[in-house]
Formats: structure tokens, C-alpha cells, sequence
């Protein structure tokens, strides 16, 4: 093969993420260049650049360079007028536009946010007026039929196309712009091609040849077809529908292309040429922190230690306050721990990130927006619960900092927050008018063809009854993680169909292509990044269908390329906590702290054990009152180990029964050894919490935190040959403190059992929080609960009518509505809910 061969690109690939247009993935279109000695790819999709950072990561792990383009709509006049074109053309023209280098990227991602933002009619166009500002480091071809150029000479408007070709070569600096050429055997582009090269002649503009791939093998164009019938809500016989006139829009080999395209070497060897040309190299990893104004003379890490240490004085007073005065040895206990994280997240340049989050959480408590305790691995952090970043003592209930953040290995900390779903809006305001609304952006998510909806998108195009379609789907199982290819191996109907009925294996065969293609774009339902400077400079962002304004890359993209990101979440217990605390201030006259309610509470505990828990936090489903009502928690320690109890993997096994058997003391704990009791003793001797492998690796072993962390993934991933490795540390150093290999073994064999259902404990703790405050307002506050909650529900009829039911098992009268006394909200009328 010839080295231009194989320094041949293509171009015009739509990937994944074309929605609905192309049907390309971007692995397998790396693996088909490689199998053909290719060294460059370009991604070009209508109007977006959502699969820019994903190409960039998988073709360099290939040895493919990766070239950024864009295919953009142009409009015929100002982008920004949105009315049909008076000469009944097109609302907006194809233009093909490749990154050069960082000035190219830097313009095509604010091109592409100005079409979005500004030029948005039906599709996201810009004008000539962009292209004359923002070209430089860009190179552009004139594209398929829909380009001006190929649409004017189509029309017969020749000197048009001339003059409109000078201008986009004048725009582009003369040395920018290619007339393209396409091997799609469309008679309409093979009249094109001879005119363009007459033009290329004339106006010395070199010609390119491409390729506009839509999918990636030639059989793939009959599922490409249905995918446009998807997008069009049309059906495949329908004559008048959308319809690409041959299959030859898939991805070619060089002798391919030179097949379609005879007497065209020239331009396939300038294709070559533009791909060398493309020299951009995208930079993952350089953390792009927001900035977090200090005082002149302070830097963040001194402001971070001062408020940490002020916050902790504070939290120890509390403690004092509730608990009694404490011995100086625990004061030590805290502020050592405190020093400790503290020197960590200062080395790992975190301060930062802690200011930013302890900033607007501090904003949300002075504004009355309730916010939860805490969420996650970061309720394992003194640093954080003393910034009142959460409201977990971590000390207090065995909690670790390297669940966290790993002292080994660099990487952001995660802090996920929970506040009111009223008013998450307003925190999510109050940090884009403290950062700058450019810096400050919500985050996109796709939306994917899952097995069972791709089979009745595809039913559809093709006719297929929709009771039959109905029936094949459902016979794929639900779930997450459920392929079509898996469901077909393990559903012996589903063979059946396939090899009995044509129309189901013509179904099932389209299915499978399509599965797991971007469907629509939507805003991620907690994510904002904010970044150091207008986020146009490192992506381009993206309108939703509420105009909400968000990043083109998803949340783990926008990681990669080191901006940061921060969880909002809205949680509606959070809301109906708030509005219980209102009615009962309203009602009662007192005003409860729920953050300093008994943490002992017999009522709150009695009303768990008989599983009375309909509208509690985590704890209202069948199985779980079930649990409680065998477990019978009698500490908020219980309540804990009900959040990680009830998952798959312990109901799976033998883990609740052998730990509700020792909490009533129907079997003796066997802890193994006796340096194990002060780790499992809560647990009554079962492997719960991720923390307990960590401690007992650190205990037995020898093993530092951070290495017990890494301990915890390799159980989680399972990952044979890492388990291996630690199963020889883990046996030869508990063998050297005096451990009998025999039981060094037995215990590693538990970890690795029992460690893959290990839950996070410091999620749980922080979650058993508020399960824990919602019993105690139910407990105490019966009618003003259930009114804030049915407030809260009131938009969905089934919750309605079960909170409904629910105040009847509880004894409380529900009145009617009544003209004069009604509010907008379910009210408390001495001791009855209106």
C-alpha cells in the first residue's frame, strides 16, 4: 500500500452523536481505519461536536490522529433571521470546517455555540459575518449537495457559485478553502464534481475528495434508512419520506474511493495533504480550576487551613453543648485528623475546590435552602464536616478520609450535594452570577436506544403490527446492562422468532445495529461545571429545548479535559422536611432544629421496628419494611446498616440473616479473630461497609489506607490478575503480625465475598441521616408530616392516593376542600389535614 494510501483520511464521518443521522461508533470506525492503514480520521457532524473529546481519547490509543471538524449550516443572510428564504431556497447551507490547531479549535467551538445561541433556526446556523471573524486556524470545503457551491451549480446559477467561491476562499485566506468532491455515485454530484473541477481551474482552488460516511459498511445502509425513518416519524414504504438515493454514504478504502472517483487523484491526494495540515492535540488531564477570590496577601491553601480550623472549634463546641465536655486526648484525635487531611488536599491543590463548594453551600443554609448532611465518600472528611460542607462527623462513626480522596493517586474529589428541589435553582444562580454566567454551565446527557425501545422504533418504521412489535420486546428482560445480543442468546423465543419469520429477523437485525445510538440530547440532572474562564474557550455549548444553556461534551468528557465539576442534586425529602418543620412552627409554635433532635429517639426506632414507614426516606418499600420489622434497629447505628443492607447482593445471601441472627443474639459472633471484634462489632461479625475491608487490611496487614482503598476497587472491579497480587500482600502480611496463613486465607476469601456487596458507609451514615429525621417528624409530628408530604406528592395521583390511605391507617381525618379555608397546599387544621 502506498504511503499516501495510508496516510489517507476520511472525512465526513457522522458519528453516534449525530442524533438520529449518523450511525457510526466511533470504536469500530478507529478499528476500520486501522485495518486500513489509515493515520488520520475526521469526524465532521451536522451542526455539533458532541463526539470531539471521545474521538480524540480512542483514536490516540490506536495510533490514529484524531481531526476535529464540524459540518455547519450557513445561512443564506443574518444568522439571526428566522423566517423562510424569500427565493424559496434553503434556511441554511452545508459547510464543511477542520481544526488546524488551538486557534482553530477555539473558533469552530464558538462557531458552533453561536449557531446553537444565536443562529438557531431549524438547525444551528451561522452567518458569513462569524466565518469572517472567527476562521483563523480552520480549513473549510464548499461539502456535499447541500453547500451553496454544489446547490448554486445544481440550479444552473454558475457565475454565483464562482463569485460565492471566491468569497469563502477570500474568507479563508486563499489557502483554506478546498471545493469538494464526493464518491457518493449520485448523478446529481458526479455533474457537480466535473463543474468543480472546471471551477478549480479557473479560480486556481484546489479540489479535496471525501467521503460523506453516514454508516460504516455498505450493508448497514438499509438500518441507516430506518434510522432516518426514526428521525422523521415516517415508515419505510412511505414514497414520499426522506431517503438517501444510493448505499454508497459508508466508509471506503482508498482503491474504493478512487474506484468512485476515476480522474480525481489529485484531490484524493490533497485529502492527504489537509490531514498533515490538521495538527491540533487536545490536552486532557490540566486541571482548570474556577477562581476563588481570597484576601490580598493569603493564598487558598492558608485560607482553606484558617476556615477548617475555626470550623472545627465550632463543630467541637456543639459537641460539647450535646454530649458533654470533651478530654483533651479527643480534641487531639480531631485536630490531628484535621492536619492530616488538610496537608493532603493542599498537595493535591484541592483548597480550591473545598472553598468553592464550602462557599455556596454556606450561601444555601444563610438563604434557608435545606441542604442534606451529606452524600457519598465526602461525609468520610473532618475537612469537609468542619467547612459544614456536610454534617457528618466522620470520627464519631469510623469513617475514612481515604474513601474519599486517595493520598496515592490524583484525582478530583467528588462532592455530591442534596438540596431542596425547589430551590437547587437558586444555588445553581447564585454561583453563575458569582463566577460569571460564561464561566457557569449546566452539563449535557444523552439519551440512548435501549434493546427494548430500539425494537419498537424499528417496528414502527417497518410496519410491523404494534402488538407483535410489543410482544418480541418484551421478551428482551429490563434492567440496566441488557444488550439485544445478549437477550437473543438467552431467550430461546427470540431464536425461535428470528429463524422462523423474516420480518422478526429483518427487525432484530436493524435492532442490533441501531442499539445504544445517541437518541436525543438533555440537561444531566445534577451536573454544573464552572470553570476559570468563558467555558466557550474550552467546548461549545449547547440549547436545550427549555433554553437552558448547557456543555456539548457529557460529564465524563468534561473531566478529561480537566473542568470541573460540581452535583446539585434536588432531593424532595429534603423539601418535605422543610415544609413539615414550617407547619409545625405554624401549628405548634415550636421551631425545631432538625440537625439537634435526639439521635436516640425510642418512638422514632418503635416506628421502624413495626415498619410504619410509608413516606420515610429509603425506608417505605415492602422489602424494607419487611426487613425492619425482623430487624427491629434499636440504635441509629441499625438505621445505618438498614441503608446497606438493603441492596441485591446482601439480600442475595446469607449476609442479613447471620446479622439480624447476632444483633438478637440467635447465634454467636464469630469475628475470626479477636483484634476483628472492634471493626465488626457493629455489624455482629459480617463484612458490611467498604470501610471494614479497608480497616481490616490496615489492622491484619499492615496496609496504609490508601493502599486498603486500592484493596476496595480491585473487589468492586474484580479484576483477576490486581486481586492476585493482593492476595499474596494481603496473606504475607498478616502472616508476619502472627496470623495463621490457614485463617489469613479463610479472611481473604470473606474479603473478597463479601467485600464486592460492601457498601459505601459514609453514603450510608449520611443517608440513614435523613431516613432517621423523616421517621422522628413522623413519629412526633404525624398530621404535619403527611400534609407536607402529600403537598409534595400532590402532582402525582397514585402517591396521592396512597398518602391518602396511608392518613387513614394512622387515624387522621382528611377534610375536604372548602371554598374559604383551602390553601394552595395541603394545610393542618387542629390536628386534621385539609
Amino acid at each position: 500500500m502506498s504511503s499516501s494510501c495510508s496516510q489517507f483520511v476520511h472525512l465526513h464521518v457522522h458519528s453516534e452523536f449525530s442524533l438520529l443521522d449518523g450511525a457510526i461508533r466511533i470504536p469500530q470506525l478507529l478499528e476500520k481505519a486501522k485495518s486500513f492503514d489509515m493515520d488520520s480520521v475526521a469526524i465532521t457532524d451536522h451542526g455539533n461536536m458532541f463526539g470531539a473529546v471521545q474521538l480524540f481519547d480512542q483514536a490516540r490509543k490506536v495510533g490514529i490522529k484524531p481531526i476535529i471538524g464540524c459540518e455547519v449550516y450557513v445561512a443564506p443572510g443574518n444568522r439571526k433571521e428566522r423566517q423562510p428564504s424569500t427565493n424559496g431556497g434553503p434556511s441554511a447551507f452545508h459547510l464543511i470546517l477542520l481544526v488546524m490547531n488551538e486557534e482553530g479549535y477555539k473558533n469552530l467551538s464558538k462557531l458552533v455555540t453561536i449557531g446553537h445561541l444565536e443562529g438557531f433556526y431549524y438547525h444551528p446556523r451561522v452567518d458569513m459575518d462569524c466565518l469572517k471573524e472567527l476562521n483563523g486556524g480552520l480549513i473549510a470545503f464548499s461539502a456535499c449537495l447541500k453547500g451553496v457551491i454544489p446547490y448554486l451549480i445544481n440550479k444552473g446559477h454558475i457565475e454565483l457559485a464562482k463569485e460565492k467561491a471566491m468569497e469563502f476562499a477570500s474568507i479563508f485566506n486563499n489557502d483554506r478553502f478546498y471545493l469538494e468532491v464526493q464518491a457518493n455515485l449520485i448523478p446529481e454530484q458526479e455533474k457537480v464534481n466535473n463543474l468543480l473541477r472546471e471551477l478549480s481551474q479557473e479560480l486556481s482552488i484546489p479540489l479535496v475528495a471525501t467521503n460523506d460516511c453516514h454508516y460504516l459498511n455498505k450493508d448497514d445502509a438499509e438500518a441507516h434508512d430506518a434510522l432516518l425513518c426514526i428521525q422523521t416519524g415516517k415508515t419505510i414504504n412511505d414514497t414520499k419520506r426522506m431517503k438517501f438515493s444510493t448505499r454508497e454514504f459508508y466508509f471506503k478504502s482508498r482503491e474504493e474511493m478512487e474506484q468512485s472517483l476515476p480522474g480525481f487523484k489529485d484531490a484524493l491526494d490533497n485529502t492527504v495533504a489537509v490531514a498533515e495540515r490538521c495538527e491540533y492535540d487536545m490536552e486532557f488531564g490540566k486541571y482548570k480550576y474556577p477562581v476563588f477570590k481570597v484576601e490580598k496577601g493569603k493564598d487558598l491553601d492558608q485560607v482553606l487551613r484558617e476556615e477548617a480550623h475555626k470550623g472545627l472549634e465550632a463543630r467541637l463546641d456543639e459537641k460539647t453543648e450535646q454530649e458533654g465536655p470533651l478530654t483533651d486526648a479527643t480534641r487531639a484525635d480531631y485536630k490531628e485528623r484535621l492536619e492530616y487531611e488538610l496537608d493532603i488536599i493542599c498537595k493535591m491543590g484541592f483548597s480550591g475546590y473545598f472553598l468553592i463548594v464550602a462557599d455556596f453551600i454556606d450561601f444555601a443554609k444563610r438563604s434557608g435552602i435545606p441542604v442534606g448532611p451529606g452524600r457519598g465518600s465526602a461525609a468520610g472528611s473532618l475537612v469537609a464536616y468542619s467547612l459544614k460542607i456536610t454534617n457528618i462527623d466522620p470520627i464519631k462513626y469510623g469513617l475514612l478520609f481515604e474513601r474519599f480522596l486517595n493520598p496515592q493517586r490524583i484525582s478530583m474529589p467528588d462532592i455530591d450535594i442534596d438540596f431542596c428541589m425547589n430551590r437547587r435553582d437558586e444555588v445553581i444562580r447564585y454561583v453563575s452570577e458569582k463566577y460569571g454566567r460564561e464561566n457557569v454551565c449546566q452539563i449535557i446527557t444523552f439519551g440512548t436506544m435501549k434493546a427494548r425501545a430500539v425494537i419498537r422504533d424499528v417496528g414502527r418504521t417497518l410496519d410491523i403490527p404494534l402488538a407483535e412489535v410489543d410482544k418480541i420486546a418484551k421478551l428482551v428482560p429490563e434492567g440496566p446492562n441488557v444488550s439485544l445480543s445478549k437477550a437473543i442468546e438467552t431467550e430461546p423465543e427470540l431464536q425461535i422468532l428470528e429463524k422462523e419469520k423474516d420480518h422478526v429477523k429483518k427487525l432484530l437485525n436493524i435492532s442490533r445495529c441501531l442499539e445504544g445510538l445517541s437518541r436525543h440530547a438533555s440537561t444531566h440532572a445534577s451536573g454544573v461545571v464552572i470553570s476559570d474562564k468563558p467555558l466557550v474557550e474550552y467546548l461549545p455549548l449547547f440549547k436545550g429545548s427549555r433554553d437552558e444553556i448547557m456543555t456539548q461534551y457529557t460529564m465524563d468528557r468534561i473531566e478529561q479535559l480537566g473542568l470541573i465539576k460540581f452535583d446539585f442534586l434536588g432531593l424532595r425529602t429534603l423539601t418535605v422536611i422543610r415544609h413539615a418543620l414550617d407547619l409545625i412552627e405554624q401549628t405548634t409554635g415550636q421551631k425545631i432544629d432538625i440537625d439537634r433532635i435526639p439521635i436516640d429517639d425510642k418512638a422514632t426506632f418503635q416506628l421502624c421496628s413495626e415498619g410504619k414507614t410509608t413516606g420515610v426516606f429509603q425506608l417505605e418499600s415492602d422489602g424494607m419494611k419487611d426487613l425492619m420489622r425482623r430487624l427491629k434497629p434499636e440504635v441509629f447505628e441499625d438505621m445505618v446498616a438498614l441503608v446497606a443492607l438493603y441492596r441485591p447482593g446482601p439480600l442475595g445471601s446469607n449476609m442479613i440473616d447471620d446479622f439480624i441472627n447476632g444483633k438478637h443474639g440467635r447465634a454467636k459472633v464469630d469475628y475470626i479473630l479477636p483484634q476483628l471484634e472492634p471493626i465488626l462489632k457493629e455489624t455482629y461479625g459480617v463484612i458490611l461497609y467498604q470501610e471494614q475491608v479497608m480497616r481490616i487490611a490496615q489492622v491484619l496487614a499492615d496496609y496504609s489506607l490508601a493502599e486498603a482503598d486500592e484493596l476496595r476497587k480491585a473487589i468492586g472491579k474484580k479484576k483477576p490478575e490486581v486481586m492476585e497480587k493482593h492476595r499474596t500482600r494481603f496473606i504475607e502480611g498478616s502472616v508476619k503480625n502472627g496470623v495463621p496463613k490457614k485463617t489469613a486465607e479463610r479472611l481473604f476469601a470473606l474479603i473478597e465475598k463479601f467485600g464486592g456487596y460492601g457498601f459505601n458507609k459514609s453514603h450510608s451514615v449520611a443517608y440513614a441521616m435523613i431516613a432517621y429525621q423523616t421517621a422522628y417528624l413522623k413519629a412526633h409530628f404525624p398530621v404535619q408530616f403527611m400534609a407536607a408530604l402529600l403537598t409534595q406528592d400532590m402532582g402525582n395521583q397514585d402517591k396521592t392516593i396512597k398518602n391518602l390511605a396511608e392518613c387513614r391507617e394512622m387515624g387522621i381525618e382528611i377534610l375536604p376542600p372548602d371554598i374559604n379555608e383551602s390553601e394552595a397546599d395541603f394545610s393542618v387544621v387542629e390536628g386534621k389535614i385539609r
